[in-house]
Formats: C-alpha cells, sequence, structure tokens
C-alpha cells in the first residue's frame, strides 16, 4: 500500500514488492539482511560494449564491458510468459465489482478485414476520430489473432513517441527476455529483425521517416496502427492498407445506450438519441458518456423499484417528494463533461482536479488515497472510467478527448499549481522507496513527468533526484533523458550547484551509452568544472574517467594522421635491382663543348619512385596517454636538431633552369645594341676627320714617313712595340699634339675622349681600325668575356665596315 495522509508514520513493506533481477542479485549474500535501503536500488546493466552500473546516491558509473559478459544473444519468451506480460501491459485492476465493458456495435466488417489482412502479413494503418472505439476494435482483433505468429500478439503504446527508437526498444523488451541489458543500436537493429510478431501499436502520433524506419526494421512484423486523422500521414513507400473508421447508424446509437444504461429508452429519450447522433456524428464515446448522464438523471428522480417500495425514514435526508430531474439539452449532450463532473462523489472531483494539474494524465488509483486524503479514493476511478471521463491508454488511464479542454472551462484547473506541487512531493517520496521497483516507476512515467513540469523549482529537483535512477535502471531511457534536462534546469534556477552537476555527469553518461560523443563530452566536462567548484574528489575521478572512455571513442572512430616527412629517394641502380618501378625525373648535368665552356643543360635520368611517407615521430606507434603526448610536445631533453632532407629534382626541372639563361641571352642582345648605337653615334658626328686626328677609339694605321714621326702616338697601335724602360707614355686623357703639315679645323674642337664605366669588361686585345675603315691586323683574334651568368667562349672575327668591333659577348 501507498501512504496516505491519515498514517502518523508511513511504513512501506520491501517484502510484499516483486524485485527486479538485477535488485535481487545486488541484494543477495550474507550481507542482504543489513544492507541500507539505498544500496539496493543499485542495478547494473549492460549497454552495448559498457558496463552501466546506476548509483542513486553519488551517481552513474560506466566502465568497458569485461570480455566474455554480455555476448549472448537472449532467449525468446515462450507463450505462457508472453501471456502474463501482456495482461501486465494491461490496464490495472480497478477495486470493487467489474463494470460491464461497452459492446463493440457495427464493426464485424472492420474486424473481419482486420484479422485478414494481418493473416496475410499485411500492415494496416486503422484511422478513426477519438472516441470513435479504435482501442475496442484492437482488444477484439487481438483476440482473433492468437496463434497466427510465431511470436504470438504484442500490445504496444504510441502515446508521447515521435521516433521509433524507443518503440523498437518495447517490442525487443516484450520478445526477448533481456531484463539487464539494453543494446546498442546495432545490435537491437540485428535481434529485432527476426520478431515474427503481429503488434497492435494504439495511440499512434508518428509519421513519415519515422513510422517507415518502424517498419523496415522489423521486415517480418504485421502492425495494426491506430491513429486520429490528424496524425502525420505514413510515406508513399510505406505501402499500408488503410481502413477507416466512421461513426454509428441511429440504431446503434440507440442501442449502445440502452445497454448503458440497462433499460428500454423511452420516446423523448430516443428522439433526444437521434439529434445527439447528429451532433456528434455517431461517435461511440458520447453515447457512453450519454448512458452516464441518463443513469445520473435516474438516480436524481428515483426511478428504481427498490427506492418506491421502500418508505423514507425520519432521519433520512432524502425528501419525502423527488424533484424531476429532465431530460439534458443537446448542448450538454454533446459537451458532457462540467454535467458529469457535478453529480459525481467529491474524491472523484478531487481526482479530476489532480488529472487536470497533470496534463491529463490520471496517477494510479493506489495514489489517490494519499493524494486526495481519503482513504475510499481508489474507488473514483472506477466511477470516472463508468462515466466515460477516462480512457485506457497502455497500462494507465487519461482524461478522454475533449473533456480537459471541458473541465478547465469549469474551473476545475484553478488549483493546478497546487495540485502539480503536492502531486511533485508524493511522487518523490514514493520513487525513492527502497520498496518500489523501476518497472513499477516505469510505468507511471507519464505522471512522473506531469508532475515535474508543474512543480516549483525546490520540489522539481527533488522529484527529479529520485526518479532519475528509476528510470534508468527500467532502461526507459527517454523519460530518463527528460527527468535529467528538467532537473538540470531546475537545479540551475534553485542554484544547486551539486545537483546540477548530478545532472550533466549523468546526461553525459547517457549520451555516451547512445553514442552521441561530442553531447558526452560537453555534459561530462561542465560536470566536471561544476564538481571541481564545490571540490568534490570522487565526482570529479568518476566524471574523467567517463572523459576517458569518450576520448577513447572519438580515437577509434576517427584516426588521426600523425605530422609527415618525405624520406630521400634510394638510388636508381638498388630501385631497378628490387624490381620497382622508376620515374623519369628531369635532373641538370653539365654538357662538354668544344668552342665554349661547360654549360648545364637538361638530361633526362631514371631515378627510383618516391619513398613511402613515414611519421616524423621515432616510436612504433602513435602516444595514447596524456603524459606520452606531453612528452613528445614538451621534451624533457632537447632533441637533435633533424637534418633537412634531401628532396629529388621535380619532373619539370629544366624550365626553371632555362629561364636565367634566356634573360642573359637577352642582356647581352641588349648590350650590343646600345653599343652600336653609340659607334653610329661617335661616326656620324664627325664624318671627315683627318688620318692624324684624335679619336679616343680610332687608331691610325702609321705609313713609312710617319711611323717614327713624333707625331705618333705610341701604344695605339696593334704591332707596337713595348715602350722602353723610362720613357714616360702620354696620358690618354690629355689631348694629343695634331700631327705636323696638318692643319687643324678652326670649327672643330679637340674631343676628350670619356671614360665612362661599361657593364661589361673591356676587351684584352681590342682591334684597330684605320681611316679607311679596314683593320689593322687582318687575322681574327678571340675576345674573352665575363658574364655573370654562363660563361661562353665566343670567336669574334674584326669587322671590315668602319663601325669598330663591340667587345660585347653574343648570345
Amino acid at each position: 500500500m501507498d501512504r496516505t495522509q491519515g498514517q502518523a508514520e508511513p511504513v512501506e513493506q520491501p517484502a510484499t514488492a516483486p524485485a527486479s533481477p538485477a535488485t535481487a542479485s545486488a541484494a543477495a549474500g550474507p550481507a542482504a539482511a543489513s544492507t541500507p535501503a539505498p544500496v539496493a536500488r543499485i542495478v547494473t546493466l549492460t549497454a552495448g560494449d559498457f558496463t552501466l552500473t546506476v548509483n542513486p546516491v553519488d551517481g552513474s558509473e560506466i566502465e568497458p564491458r569485461r570480455p566474455g559478459t554480455g555476448g549472448t544473444d537472449p532467449a525468446k519468451r515462450d507463450a505462457a510468459d508472453r501471456s502474463a506480460r501482456d495482461a501486465a501491459a494491461r490496464p490495472p485492476a480497478l477495486p470493487g465489482p467489474a463494470a460491464p465493458a461497452p459492446p463493440l456495435l457495427a464493426r464485424e466488417e472492420e474486424r473481419e478485414r482486420l484479422v485478414r489482412l494481418l493473416g496475410r502479413g499485411r500492415s494496416v494503418r486503422l484511422t478513426g476520430p477519438a472516441g470513435s472505439g479504435r482501442s475496442a476494435l484492437l482488444d477484439a482483433v487481438a483476440a482473433d489473432c492468437t496463434g497466427l505468429a510465431p511470436d504470438g500478439v504484442i500490445r504496444l503504446s504510441g502515446y508521447g513517441h515521435q521516433q521509433a527508437g524507443e518503440l523498437l526498444h518495447a517490442l525487443y523488451a516484450a520478445v526477448y527476455e533481456a531484463s539487464a541489458e539494453r543494446p546498442e543500436r546495432t545490435q537491437l537493429l540485428a535481434r529485432v529483425r527476426d520478431i515474427g510478431a503481429i503488434v497492435l501499436l494504439d495511440d499512434l502520433e508518428m509519421g513519415g521517416s519515422a513510422l517507415d524506419e518502424l517498419l523496415r526494421a522489423t521486415p517480418e512484423c504485421a502492425y495494426l496502427l491506430a491513429a486520429t486523422p490528424d496524425t502525420r500521414a505514413p510515406s508513399d513507400d510505406s505501402h499500408l492498407e488503410e481502413v477507416f473508421l466512421g461513426g454509428l447508424g441511429r440504431a446503434d446509437c440507440v442501442e449502445l445506450l440502452e445497454a448503458g444504461t440497462g433499460r428500454p429508452l423511452t420516446e423523448e429519450e430516443t428522439a433526444w438519441a437521434g439529434d445527439l447522433r447528429f451532433a456528434s456524428e455517431g461517435l461511440p464515446l458520447r453515447f457512453v458518456q450519454a448512458a452516464a448522464l441518463l443513469r445520473q438523471r435516474d438516480e436524481r428522480n428515483q426511478s428504481s423499484a427498490e427506492d418506491d417500495d421502500d418508505e423514507p425514514g425520519v432521519f433520512e435526508e432524502r425528501p419525502r417528494d423527488a424533484a424531476f430531474v429532465a431530460l439534458p439539452t443537446l448542448s450538454e449532450g454533446a459537451a458532457p463533461a462540467e454535467l458529469l463532473a457535478s453529480r459525481v462523489s467529491e474524491s472523484a472531483r478531487a481526482a479530476l482536479r489532480i488529472a487536470c494539474a497533470l496534463g491529463g494524465e490520471m496517477p494510479h488509483h493506489a495514489h489517490l488515497p494519499a493524494l486526495v486524503g481519503d482513504t475510499h479514493a481508489d474507488a473514483a476511478v472506477a466511477e470516472l472510467l463508468g462515466c466515460g471521463l477516462l480512457t485506457p491508454v497502455g497500462t494507465r488511464y487519461r482524461l478522454a478527448a475533449g473533456v480537459a479542454r471541458q473541465l478547465e472551462e469549469a474551473g476545475f484547473s484553478d488549483t493546478a499549481a497546487e495540485e502539480a506541487r503536492t502531486a511533485a512531493r508524493h511522487y518523490a517520496w514514493w520513487t525513492g522507496h527502497a520498496s518500489v521497483t523501476p518497472e513499477r516507476v516505469a510505468s507511471e512515467a507519464d505522471a512522473v513527468l506531469a508532475a515535474l513540469a508543474g512543480a516549483d523549482v525546490v520540489a522539481a529537483v527533488l522529484l527529479a533526484r529520485t526518479a532519475a535512477p528509476a528510470f534508468a535502471a527500467s532502461r526507459h531511457w527517454e523519460a530518463w533523458e527528460r527527468v535529467l534536462r528538467s532537473g538540470a534546469e531546475a537545479a540551475r534556477k534553485a542554484g544547486e550547484v551539486a545537483e546540477q552537476a548530478y545532472f550533466h555527469h549523468e546526461l553525459g553518461v547517457l549520451a555516451l551509452c547512445e553514442g552521441r560523443l561530442d553531447r558526452a563530452r560537453a555534459e561530462l566536462e561542465a560536470s566536471i568544472g561544476l564538481k571541481g567548484a564545490l571540490a568534490d574528489k570522487r565526482g570529479t575521478v568518476a566524471g574523467r574517467r567517463a572523459l576517458a572512455l569518450v576520448t577513447d571513442r572519438e580515437k577509434a572512430g576517427v584516426e588521426v594522421s600523425p605530422p609527415l616527412r618525405l624520406e630521400p629517394p634510394v638510388a636508381a641502380a638498388s630501385g631497378t635491382a628490387s624490381g620497382t618501378a622508376s620515374e623519369a625525373v628531369t635532373t641538370a648535368v653539365p654538357a662538354v663543348s668544344k668552342t665554349a665552356p661547360t654549360t648545364p643543360v637538361a638530361r633526362v635520368t631514371p631515378v627510383a619512385a618516391v619513398a613511402p611517407v613515414v611519421p616524423v615521430i621515432g616510436r612504433a606507434e602513435a602516444p595514447t596517454t596524456l603524459s606520452e603526448v606531453f612528452e613528445e610536445a614538451f621534451p624533457l631533453d632537447p632533441k637533435p636538431a633533424v637534418a633537412a632532407p634531401v628532396v629529388p629534382a621535380p619532373v619539370r626541372a629544366a624550365e626553371p633552369r632555362r629561364k636565367p639563361v634566356l634573360l642573359a641571352a637577352a642582356g647581352a642582345l641588349t648590350v650590343v645594341v646600345l653599343g652600336t648605337v653609340v659607334s653610329l653615334a661617335m661616326t656620324g658626328s664627325d664624318p671627315e676627320t683627318p688620318a692624324g686626328g684624335v679619336g679616343p677609339a680610332v687608331s691610325s694605321t702609321p705609313t713609312a714617313g710617319t711611323s717614327g714621326g713624333a707625331g705618333s702616338v705610341p701604344g695605339t697601335g696593334g704591332n707596337d712595340p713595348a715602350p722602353d724602360p723610362g720613357t714616360t707614355v702620354a696620358d690618354a686623357s690629355e689631348p694629343a699634339a695634331p700631327e705636323p703639315g696638318l692643319s687643324p679645323d678652326p670649327n672643330q674642337s679637340p674631343r676628350t675622349p670619356s671614360r665612362k664605366p661599361s657593364s661589361t669588361q673591356p676587351s684584352r686585345t681590342p682591334s684597330s681600325t684605320g681611316p679607311t675603315g679596314t683593320s689593322s691586323n687582318p687575322v681574327p683574334t678571340p675576345t674573352v668575356t665575363e658574364p655573370t651568368t654562363p660563361p661562353v667562349l665566343t670567336p669574334t672575327p674584326t669587322p671590315t665596315s668602319t663601325t669598330p668591333a663591340n667587345p660585347s659577348a653574343t648570345a
């Protein structure tokens, strides 16, 4: 029994509550009797390649799975086990006498068609508006399909699921016996592919690609998907059969009313039922509620036979003259929630207020005595279910379609904040109790999450702290993640740094188990930072261990390439001898010429293939620990400098060499042109220079009468003897005296040769020309030049024109 408000000291009996296999194994042993209550909730799970230990006190711990553990495939459940699990998955039995179920009317054709399609292995989508009787039709189809599939009939609820992941895990848990394992995605897809069952999925809320993923993952299953018209449609490639479920006819509506009231209808009530059928489009839910209105009217009108026979007593509060209650109006029949709620018991009305505060979720009837404050409040669920205000959803109940909106308009949500706070504090006590199994907490997940969303920050932190380990141990990880995120936000608003660090650590562990490494790293680093600020050494160590697993996963998934370098190529002979393919590489080698010095030319020589790329680090494998990384980056002893590798010449090495040669040739040609222009200018300005005239670049050939005269200038002829020792040679910069017998031109001033520096050195033996333009030495004299780029030895003959020879080299 759960705690009630009337008990002074609520005590739970741990022996009466069933224990999970993981809890039983943890509590087994000699010290099981003295084990504290929180330690008994420690559960060890296998999540993919990890072993997860859920510890509600210090936080979850994760480590790599040991070799030889958890590697075998689990066995499938037998027929008896599946039947027991299906019964446990149905809504709980309510206290008191069982109310008769409404009959299934006018659905024989749809029922036969669905059974026929599912027997052929076809998947069907059953579409109908809320209140059309989809759940009742699924119950009938499930009874007809028993024994058609090897793995039987499996009932699932799609309420609140927008992705296929949790539904696949629920299907896996319904077929396989794996109470302490949550497989990773690859293992999950491999195992559910072998499931051959008829799956009845009620309250479907997903479509499109998510529904396609569910159908592709289980090709051996036939699905019956019950959804409303506003649910997202499946894709065109899903190949689903469509069956639409409409309203009831007039006669069926009257029959349903008579079954609900237990008597035939009057003419007035029959006419009222016809009008209600037109207003509600014949939805069965509206006539279940209308039957409840007629029963309440009969009770108020005291129309039962036993009331007529009994004489009212003196102490009875009932008046002797019964007041007549008329039929409800058509608007009250179309929206009967307010009228029905006004005629139920006070405990039922209090339960409706709690359901409105929890977003339509009705807590388990065992929690109502503690939440309402009445020891008999557990009977309120059966009363509300008979009125048509509640509808079954999986293993729980919630307000029927449209009831929550009608009750909010009637003022039932005015105390929603107080009701949510009360529910959150109650669930915080209940989920943290040692006698409550994680599976029981998971069945109440929607009510717990609704209470967490509506509570204040203090109650939200307390509830999230106690409920999160239970959701993790029950393998309901979608609810686990939602609780952790809500708890982290509430802890941040409340300023609870320690609780905030706990929630971030759990989120990091969850992300690591699901393979989201980036998210895991972010959450774990936030948790380590918060625990470091709190000086929580133990929590910091646990966070760093989990973060090390994230790093290992990243290294295993993406290998980081080390720094690279190129080794020098081996010799050509060794490459040929080893049989390796060689490449033709152009290298510069000297070529010998007979008339010029050696000039480098390009020659193609075969060399071996380029050596493979090797890492710079001189270790056999990449560093794996943080110390090795720091030792490599910041060594204690300075490393010797690595010699620069010899890079082989590229294939097109001749083109860079050709460019300087062309530039040198162009420069030499420019010098020749400039020298020619200067010589022409000097000769053209003095065309009638006498034979003995003074010229800086022209020397006249001596004749017989003047060879030893005083007017001859020694050193200007090509065959002049060297001057005797002791004689003084006239300076070339001084003007020479005119020859005797020649009168100087009065219009021409004596010229002074300039010593303008040239880019090239003057020729060692310049050629001399006479006044007639003929050379004084007809024998060609080789001229040696000293260019800046490649040296060329070129024979230069003496020109026969009047232009003096240019001492520059030709290209």
